[in-house]
């Protein structure tokens, strides 16, 4: 179907029909608008360098914890654009994802006939650290973890002494973890008995700030851990903190007692004779003493330097469960081993926690209900523009298209009319409104277009001449010329 026909049909039909027709097909535009748009994915990588298959499961691990909608690829997640530096943020505060270790697979794949024995060696040994510091991750407390190997040395010469074979660990910690003595000694074991010819006594294990573990010394530990788990599993996880500190003795004390008990009434009995004769004038006195023996019973008490002195504990309960603080005090004291003679001190206290998360304490939350429509808000705000630009706009808005419609009409009229003589174009222009034969006529040459306008009768010629009078037209008249004229 040519413009032309179009443009006969669209004149033909009445104002209102055009108006919905215009509406139609600006409702069709917008409709394929907000498909594309609906259809088009707007998220964003959320790391900028490839993540490996470990580091990749876990970020989609946490997302999955965090319910943040994702999208994932061979080598990153993809995630809304408004979202990456807060996820970003959050996913360093918890130490996602951790440094990619090779492990054994991974470090001995590429592994050749020709390979030399040493660089096998030292790649066995680099990929048996990395499989031990990926089993120490998920030690309860173990935030991350680097195992350093030291193969045990025969030595080359006779003089050269032998060196045992020996592993240093160093521990990253989660936030508020502390290792019990139990656990380094499980940690010592775990990295002995992977490694062959290792003693668990040449295993040295230290934490991220320097000190190193030796398991001496945890009973704060233990005690924090063993009241901690009691107190979740009684009244739930997140109703208390639990803080512990253990003062150790500082220096060994040795203490002796030893006690004597007689054998038979009491120990030792003393007896005195005292004798004086006026006439003999003699003076005598006799004393004696009788041990009935006894059984005697040492005991010797020996404190290392290790011993507590001094235990405080601190539990924090959250003011908002509402629960028993006595009852909370009791259990505690029972848990802890609270002893009055030692002098320890055990404080328990309601205070409001906060919500720990990256936003200020008290900022308003939204409503769990309101989660849902707040995601479709965007596409509701697009959708009611659309209407409205409809409703106010499809008068003008057709107006525009129809002029636009005539002017491509007249231009290929005048293109086809240009060597036919002026009564036959002046016969072809009968009943065309002025703007289009101002047109037509604009395009002709000026002889001819002279002839034709010398046809026309004075109103009609003087309303074509205003129109061909105008300097600069523009194809598309202002929106406020066409609703004056319709």
């Amino acid at each position: 179907m040519t413009p032309a026909a179009v443009l006969t049909r669209v004149r033909a039909s009445s104002p209102r029909a055009r108006l919905l027709g215009a509406g139609a097909f600006l409702i069709a535009v917008a409709v394929a608008v907000l498909g594309f748009a609906a259809s088009r994915d707007t998220r964003v990588a959320l790391f900028a360098t490839p993540l490996r298959g470990d580091q990749l499961a876990e970020v989609e691990q946490r997302l999955a914890a965090w319910n943040v909608p994702h999208a994932s690829s061979a080598d990153n997640v993809r995630v809304a654009h408004g979202k990456r530096g807060e996820l970003l943020l959050r996913l360093a505060l918890a130490g996602v994802p951790h440094a990619h270790l090779a492990g054994s697979a991974e470090a001995l794949a590429h592994v050749g006939a020709l390979t030399p024995q040493s660089v096998l060696e030292a790649q066995t040994r680099d990929a048996l650290a990395a499989d031990l510091a990926l089993g120490l991750r998920g030690v309860d407390g173990v935030a991350d973890a680097r195992i350093v190997i030291a193969p045990s040395s025969g030595g080359v010469y006779a003089d050269e002494p032998h060196r045992d074979a020996s592993a240093s660990v160093r521990v990253t910690l989660a936030p508020g973890a502390r290792l019990a003595a139990r656990t380094v000694a499980g940690i010592k074991a775990f990295v002995a008995g992977g490694v062959p010819g290792l003693d668990a006594e040449r295993v040295t294990v230290l934490d991220d700030r320097g000190p190193a573990l030796d398991g001496d010394g945890g009973d704060d530990a233990d005690v924090q851990g063993a009241l901690q788990s009691a107190l979740d599993a009684a009244f739930g996880a997140g109703a208390t903190i639990v803080r512990a500190h253990r003062e150790p003795l500082g220096e060994q004390r040795e203490v002796r007692d030893v006690r004597r008990a007689a054998q038979g009434g009491p120990l030792t009995r003393s007896t005195s004779d005292e004798r004086y004769a006026s006439s003999a004038k003699k003076y005598s006195k006799n004393s004696a003493t009788e041990d009935r023996g006894s059984e005697t019973r040492e005991e010797r008490r020996v404190a290392s330097a290790a011993a507590t002195l001094r235990l405080t504990v601190a539990v924090f309960v959250d003011a908002a469960r509402g629960l028993d603080l006595a009852k909370i005090r009791a259990l505690a004291a029972a848990t802890a081993g609270i002893r009055g003679d030692r002098g320890d001190a055990l404080s328990v206290e309601a205070v409001a926690f906060g919500d720990g998360s990256l936003d200020a304490p008290h900022a308003a939350r939204a409503p769990a209900w309101a989660l849902p429509f707040a995601s479709l808000l965007p596409q509701l705000l697009t959708g009611a523009t659309l209407v409205l630009a409809v409703a106010f706009g499809a008068r003008p808005l057709a107006g525009v298209a129809v002029r636009a419609i005539d002017r491509a009409a007249a231009r290929g009229a005048a293109r086809g009319v240009a060597g036919i003589p002026p009564a036959r174009v002046y016969a072809a222009l009968d009943g065309e409104p002025p703007h289009v034969a101002a047109a037509i006529i604009s395009s002709l040459p000026t002889v001819i277009a002279a002839a034709v306008l010398e046809l026309y009768p004075p109103e009609a010629r003087a309303a074509i001449v205003r129109r061909l009078a105008r300097a600069n037209s523009a194809l598309v008249p202002a929106p406020e010329e066409l609703i004056r004229e319709r």
